[in-house]
C-alpha cells in the first residue's frame, strides 16, 4: 500500500468516525486545534513507548503517557510555558479529557511535568516516536529530494566558556618558511575529513556525532540581507523531505558550522528512507560531503560559495545574466529551488510548534522540547498529503 493510500485509510477513520464520536461524547463540537491534536495522538501511538506501572512495587507515578499527550498538545497548540498548559487543561474540558483527565483536580502539579519531561528527555522518547512515524510512513517510499538545512534556536541559559587549548611540552615550529632541507609536517585532518573516514570504514552516525559540541554557546551567521547576527543557544539541522517531512534532526551547539552535520545528518537520513538528491546552500560546498553524497548513491546539488575563488563570484553572476537573457534554467537550478521546503520547515516549528518558546535548559532538555513540536509538525503535514 502506498503512503498516500495509507494516509488516506488513516483519514477517512478519523474523519468518519473518530471525530463524530468525540464531538458526542466530549462538551461540544470539537475546534480547530482540537482536531489536530487528536490527528496527532492517533498516528504517533505513545503508549507503545512507555511502559505501564500496574502490578509493580511502590506507589505508582502520574500516567506517563498522559503527561507525554499533553506535551504533544502544548505543542500543536503552541502553549509558551508548562504553567499556561496546566491552566488550559484545567480550564478546557475538551483538551483536558483528549489527553486523558476526567477532572481538572487529576491534572498534576507543574513539578510532576517537570519530572516526567526530564524522563522523556532523558530518554529522547520524542525522537524515537519521529522515527517510528519516518519508518511507518516512509520505509517503503522512493523520496525525490532531501533539502538539508540548520535553524538557530535561541536559549536562556548562559553560554559555556571554551575550553582552552591544553599545553604541551611538544616544541613549536617555527613560523614562515621551512628551512632548506626541513620537512613541513602534515596538518591533522579536519573534523569533516574524520567523519568521511568513519563514514568509509561503517562507522555509525552517533560515533561521528559524539565529536561535535553540544553546550550552549554563541552563534553567528549572515541573514538574508547580509548583515550578521548572533543569538546565544544551539542550532537544530534538519534534513526535509518532500511535502516538507522533516526526516531527521540533529541538535548542535549554536557556534557549529552547517558542513559539520553534514555527513553524519545525510547518514541518518539514508537509514530511514531512500532519496535521489541532497539539496543543500553554499555553506555545505566542500568536496568530502559532496564524495559521501554520491556514495550513499546521491546526486548531491550544492550551490557554490564563490568566496573560496577569487573572481568566481562575478563569473557567476555574468552566468547567471546570459542564462536570463536567452530564458534558460538548468535542471539543477530547478530542483535547488525545491530547497525553499527546509525554509517553510523552520519557520513552521517556529511560528506555530513551540521553536521560539524553549524555555528548558541543557541540550537533552532542548532537543525534547524542539522534537515534540518537530513530531506534530510531521503529523500534520502527512495529513495535509490527503486533505
Amino acid at each position: 500500500m502506498s503512503l498516500r493510500e495509507t494516509l488516506t485509510a488513516y483519514w477517512l477513520h478519523v474523519q468518519e468516525e473518530l471525530l463524530p464520536w468525540l464531538d458526542d461524547t466530549t462538551c461540544g463540537p470539537l475546534n480547530g486545534h482540537h482536531r489536530q491534536l487528536v490527528s496527532v495522538l492517533g498516528m504517533v501511538r505513545i503508549e507503545a513507548f512507555l511502559l505501564g506501572w500496574r502490578g509493580l512495587p511502590g506507589r505508582p507515578p502520574s500516567e506517563r503517557a498522559v503527561l507525554a499527550r499533553a506535551f504533544i498538545a502544548k505543542a500543536v497548540f503552541n502553549i509558551p510555558t508548562t504553567s499556561l498548559l496546566i491552566e488550559m487543561l484545567s480550564a478546557d474540558k475538551t483538551l483536558r479529557r483528549l489527553c486523558g483527565w476526567q477532572r481538572a483536580g487529576a491534572v498534576p502539579s507543574e513539578s510532576t511535568f517537570s519530572r516526567a519531561f526530564a524522563e522523556f528527555a532523558a530518554s529522547a522518547l520524542p525522537s524515537r516516536l519521529h522515527a517510528a512515524l519516518i519508518q511507518d510512513t516512509h520505509a517503503d517510499r522512493l523520496v525525490g529530494h532531501i533539502s538539508r538545512d540548520s535553524t538557530a534556536v535561541e536559549a536562556r541559559e548562559k553560554p559555556a566558556k571554551s575550553a582552552k587549548p591544553a599545553l604541551t611540552s611538544a616544541p613549536q615550529r617555527k613560523r614562515g618558511r621551512p628551512c632548506k632541507g626541513e620537512s613541513r609536517p602534515a596538518p591533522p585532518p579536519s573534523r569533516i575529513e574524520r567523519q568521511l573516514d568513519m563514514a568509509q570504514r561503517g562507522v555509525s552516525a552517533a560515533a561521528m556525532l559524539a565529536d561535535l559540541p553540544l553546550s550552549c554557546d554563541v552563534g553567528a551567521k549572515r541573514n538574508a540581507k547580509g548583515y550578521k547576527e548572533t543569538w546565544i543557544g544551539y542550532k537544530l539541522h534538519i534534513d526535509t523531505a518532500d511535502g516538507e517531512i522533516p526526516i531527521s534532526c540533529v541538535l548542535t551547539a549554536a557556534s557549529v558550522h552547517d558542513s559539520q552535520v553534514a555527513i553524519p545528518l545525510a547518514t541518518i537520513t539514508a537509514g530511514r528512507v531512500t532519496n535521489l538528491y541532497d539539496l543543500m546552500d553554499s555553506a555545505y560546498d566542500v568536496a568530502a560531503i559532496k564524495q559521501h553524497s554520491r556514495s550513499l548513491n546521491h546526486v548531491p546539488i550544492i550551490d557554490i560559495n564563490p568566496r573560496a575563488t577569487p573572481g568566481l563570484k562575478q563569473e557567476l553572476a555574468d552566468e547567471a545574466k546570459r542564462l536570463r537573457r536567452v530564458g534558460h534554467r538548468m535542471a539543477e537550478q530547478v530542483r535547488y529551488g525545491e530547497r525553499s521546503a527546509a525554509e517553510r520547515v523552520n519557520g513552521g516549528l517556529k511560528d506555530n510548534h513551540g521553536g521560539r518558546t524553549v524555555r528548558v535548559r541543557g541540550p537533552e532538555k532542548v532537543m525534547c522540547h524542539l522534537m515534540f513540536g518537530i513530531l506534530s509538525f510531521t503529523v500534520l503535514q502527512l495529513v495535509r498529503l490527503v486533505t
